[in-house]
């Protein structure tokens, strides 16, 4: 690490900032203001946050082959255009369940779209794994989940690793990219108590994972090999829901976080919490793959 002291880029002030997203051809990072509705475009070299209204609880994106991005929100899974905000609805798998919401999500290195659900009032075990594939196929590759969360590729693509949050766990699957089939999994990390919980994951080319805290004010890192906690990292938000590898050569992590739940005297202590963090590191992430 050549600055182990995170930045705050933007005092965003987020109620459930989430799902940051690298889009390397434009240099742009995707995030997410989940129960706000919107979706925010941020620029590190001019500093500025142009806001995508999406008009009802968005949960993760992740951008097209094509240019526009993929979005998972309330009403399914959409195309939409960044400039227009324009949205084409591709399926929508829980408009029999309108308790649940999309949560975390990302894509493979093959061009599918993952995407997880959950129980909006964090109780009932109602939430799947979705993989959408570029033909339209969507399939589902977990039921019973509480709060789908961090999604990561190990370097070779034959790995997945899954955080549904209440577990503590970080599952590991094998991953046949070219059929997009989970199978064989067992458990990668455990995560501590006292850490706090496992929320959103990305992972770097060395195959260690990045795991925002929430209730912890952290990122940590681990190797999955081993479940061995290799550094935790202070985060000045109380929150901490996720974090992705961006800039030119992927070595800034871009962290989020939430003010959701908070009470006075913790707001007190963590003001920041709901900004956009940026840790410096030495570290080469993974890239953000394309759908499509």
């Amino acid at each position: 690490m050549t600055s182990p002291t995170p930045e705050l880029v933007l005092d965003a002030k987020a109620q459930l900032g989430e799902g940051p997203c690298w889009d390397g051809e434009t240099q742009t990072l995707y995030w997410i203001n989940i129960y706000a509705g919107e979706i925010h475009a941020f620029s590190p070299e001019t500093g500025s946050d142009r806001v995508i209204p999406v008009g009802e609880p968005v949960g993760c994106l992740a951008p097209t082959k094509s240019g526009g991005l993929i979005v998972a929100s309330q009403s399914g899974i959409s195309l939409l255009s960044p400039e227009t905000g324009l949205r084409k609805l591709l399926t929508h798998p829980e408009s029999h369940l309108p308790g649940n919401r999309f949560n975390d999500g990302k894509c493979d290195p093959a061009g599918r779209f993952l995407a997880g659900t959950m129980d909006n009032a964090e109780k009932e075990a109602s939430g799947s794994l979705y993989s959408l594939s570029p033909d339209g196929t969507l399939r589902t590759l977990l039921r019973g989940v509480r709060i789908s969360n961090g999604l990561a590729w190990s370097p070779d693509d034959a790995t997945l690793y899954y955080i549904d949050t209440p577990t503590r766990t970080v599952m590991r699957f094998a991953y046949d990219l070219a059929a997009g089939d989970i199978s064989q999994p067992r458990e990668a990390v455990h995560v501590p108590e006292e850490l706090g919980w496992p929320d959103g994951m990305t992972s770097d080319t060395d195959g260690n994972l990045w795991i925002a805290m929430w209730g912890g004010a952290a990122l940590t890192k681990w190797d999955p090999a081993s479940g061995r906690l290799l550094r935790t990292l202070p985060i000045p938000a109380l929150n901490v829901t996720s974090c992705t590898f961006g800039g030119e050569g992927l070595t800034d992590l871009y962290i989020t976080s939430a003010r959701k739940g908070m009470n006075d005297e913790q707001l007190l202590r963590y003001p920041l919490t709901g900004g956009l963090f940026r840790l410096r590191t030495e570290v080469k992430g993974m890239p953000t793959f394309s759908f499509g």
